[in-house]
């Protein structure tokens, strides 16, 4: 019971976890592809810092809201596959059991002893053990859409604030060559994190990461100069 606790408690930590990063990561991205937008258009520092301004208040409700939805929506979906799992299990019982069966020998082990493994596991916990084979998710692992939801609405403007205090405060001259390699910057770290708390190749993420964003901001500096005047 306490291992389950932990095993919960630590999903959830991660789960917040890529939330901040993730929300961190579109406000940087968001925020500086509006504010250089509008720096294409116009070298007004007003009217660059209230697009920004409008463009952080949008994006912070978003996020939340988009987090909050997604994580109920994986929670509904899980629901159902447990419910759909316990039927199963009460009237196709031999089917779950050929299944998870099979399942592990293709994992190279002999026959009779996935057989053996299989009624171990499912007169342990049958439910559990069918979910996660047939699923492949941890049933025990809930995930809080209002920590998530919470966690983007914090980040989501702390990232924003990189890319709208650089345009906006450093001089005229260098602001948006200022602002791109503060945006740079601050992609790299949010790439990483990104990556190491989903246990990916780190540097290919920062690299996506940073792309991204430079063609984004390349982007927007474009089509804001279409409108200068």
């Amino acid at each position: 019971m306490e291992r389950a606790k932990k095993q919960r408690s630590l999903a959830e930590k991660i789960n917040v976890m890529r939330a901040s990063v993730m929300g961190a990561n579109d406000g940087i991205l968001s925020i500086a592809g509006i504010v250089i937008g509008v720096a294409g258009a116009t070298s007004n520092s007003g009217a660059i810092f209230l697009a920004g301004i409008a463009g952080m208040l949008a994006g912070t409700v978003s996020m939340a809201m988009g987090e909050y939805v997604s994580v109920n929506t994986q929670r509904d979906s899980e629901r159902r596959a447990i419910e759909k799992e316990s039927a199963a299990l009460d009237d196709h019982y031999q089917d779950e059991f050929d299944f998870i069966q099979h399942k592990y020998m293709q994992t190279g082990i002999p026959a009779a002893l996935a057989k053996k493994a299989t009624q171990e596991m499912l007169q342990k916990d049958g439910l559990y053990t069918a979910v996660r084979e047939r699923y492949g998710f941890n049933p025990r692992e809930k995930t809080s859409a209002y920590a998530a939801a919470f966690a983007s609405m914090v980040a989501f403007p702390t990232g924003s604030i990189l890319p709208l205090v650089s345009i906006t405060f450093f001089p005229a001259a260098i602001k948006i060559i200022a602002t791109v390699i503060a945006v740079m910057v601050a992609l790299t770290i949010t790439g990483y994190t990104a990556a190491a708390l989903g246990n990916a190749n780190r540097w290919r993420a920062v690299l996506r990461n940073v792309v991204s964003g430079l063609l984004t901001m390349v982007v927007t500096y474009a089509i804001g100069s279409l409108f200068a005047h």
